[in-house]
């Protein structure tokens, strides 16, 4: 790459990095918005909040690299074409495909960066985080201890707890289970502490009665200082983890084991999953040869590319908006899988179609 290439490169690298690092920001934020209800509903660490943010930025940051190149190439390209940079090296005999060159070399750099992340880091983050959301609502003191509210950990069991502590003491606790035939016991208790060992886990209560309706009708009450409770019969049994559309892996969306129910029903869903994360490297390059089009594919004026540049901006909105609408139309007929590959060529094709099909402009250098 000669100094010229390389200038042209740094160039537009450093606005499309201001570009991404900015969307990545509000992209941050909304998704910090979303998960808040971990730090605070179920009462995890900051560091568990942390790693569930972290853990669904992959896709996020596939989605925001197409945009980041679009915003920050207009940028770079409309502030090289004003200061009639790209004018001298037009007047220095370059060629127009030289000139975009550097351009092209980023956006397909940025389309391989997309692909990696789709294809392979993405399942590899969601998988980590769909562990992670599990293990969040299997923890006792998250799921079925929450301070003033009425909860049902298990059908037919009710929670009440008037205050946790920091040091994990429960006040004024009231458990009340429906054990069938119209019988149901209560337990209530001033304190407890919930205890944790390999059979299952345990609930330390003091001061307490426990009340229980028998067979033949008749009312067992019986009071206490110290009780152990066994929290096992209490809790839903646990689920295994299920990977969504988003969580697996390029061979399991292209080659699904047909054996279960849910792949067999949804493999039309499966495989526009599978093609979507490929298109979607593509936005990458269409979306810069359209900017290089609202710039150096019209005439050279001095006013600024104000109008052409809110003309690409809405083209490529309503190009990746038709993007998505293929791909849910794929869902139900494989046969529109082949449009979302069409779209970003087709959009890129046109741009340069446009841009390379107008004779181009050399205005004379103003000096100043």
């Amino acid at each position: 790459m000669q100094l010229i290439d390389r200038y042209l490169f740094r160039e537009l690298f450093g606005p499309t990095l201001v570009a991404t690092a900015a969307l990545t920001g509000v992209a941050l934020l909304s998704e910090s918005l979303s998960a808040l209800d971990v730090l605070v509903d179920e009462r995890q660490s900051v560091l568990v909040f942390l790693k569930i943010i972290l853990l669904a930025m992959p896709q996020l940051i596939a989605m925001i690299l197409p945009v980041a190149v679009l915003v920050g190439a207009l940028v770079a390209l409309n502030r090289l074409h004003t200061e009639q940079e790209i004018v001298i090296c037009f007047t220095g005999g370059m060629s127009r495909w030289r000139v975009i060159a550097p351009a092209l070399q980023l956006a397909s750099s940025v389309s391989l960066i997309c692909l990696v992340l789709t294809l392979w880091v993405q399942p590899l983050c969601y998988r980590a985080l769909r562990e992670t959301l599990q293990s969040v609502r299997a923890d006792l003191a998250a799921t079925m201890i929450q301070p003033g509210k009425f909860s049902h950990p298990a059908p037919g069991v009710t929670v009440f707890a008037q205050a946790m502590d920091d040091d994990g003491t429960i006040h004024n606790l009231f458990i009340d289970r429906d054990n069938g035939n119209g019988r149901d016991s209560t337990v209530m208790a001033r304190e407890g502490r919930l205890q944790k060992r390999a059979a299952g886990p345990l609930l330390n209560l003091r001061h307490g009665a426990n009340q229980e309706f028998s067979k033949v009708g008749t009312l067992n009450f019986l009071s206490f200082d110290q009780y152990v409770l066994d929290l096992k019969p209490l809790m839903a049994p646990d689920r295994p983890v299920i990977y969504k559309l988003s969580d697996r892996y390029p061979h399991e969306l292209f080659f699904p084991d047909l054996s279960g129910a849910w792949e067999r029903a949804n493999i039309g869903k499966m495989l526009a999953e599978g093609h979507s994360r490929i298109a979607a490297a593509l936005y990458s390059v269409a979306f810069m040869a359209m900017a290089l089009t609202a710039v150096i594919g019209g005439s050279f004026s001095r006013m600024g590319y104000g109008a052409r540049i809110a003309t690409v901006a809405c083209a490529a909105v309503v190009t990746r908006v038709a993007g998505f609408s293929v791909q849910a139309a794929a869902g139900a007929s494989p046969a529109w899988n082949l449009m979302q590959y069409l779209i970003p060529l087709g959009a890129t094709g046109i741009a340069l179609a446009l841009m390379f099909g107008r004779r181009r402009p050399v205005p004379a250098i103003v000096p100043a």
